[in-house]
């Protein structure tokens, strides 16, 4: 299962990697920091996931789940963000995304996230 990592900060890119590298069967096909390079790289490697920081360089994560949902309504997204107000909830699970989870408290339910979406592909 590919996926897509997008978060402006380049050592939770890693720290993302690094979280899901002992998922069997999961491969990161790329990763991006801005809402333009997470479109095109998104709809360039066909990710089944996209790990989705809220807050991005020049934009947001709900203008990358507006533009992907729009060419690309398969791909499931798990938000994650320090911003985990109701009213960022709202836009996001609005705009498509299928969780959203508080970097700071939830985490660790990425995984699990990741092993759902798996489940529902077979």
């Amino acid at each position: 299962m590919g996926i897509f990592i997008v978060d402006d900060i380049p050592s939770m890119r890693d720290r993302l990697r690094e979280l899901i590298q002992d998922i069997e069967g999961v491969e990161v096909v790329g990763d991006a920091g801005t809402p333009a390079d997470a479109i095109a790289g998104i709809l360039r490697t066909h990710p089944v996931c996209v790990l989705l920081d809220y807050q991005l360089i020049g934009g947001t994560g709900v203008e990358v789940l507006r533009a992907v949902r729009a060419q690309s309504p398969q791909v499931q997204f798990i938000v994650l963000t320090n911003h985990a107000t109701d009213q960022h909830r709202h836009a996001c699970l609005d705009a498509g995304a299928r969780y959203f989870f508080d970097k700071s408290t939830e985490f660790s339910r990425i995984k699990s996230a990741i092993a759902e979406i798996d489940a529902t592909l077979h």
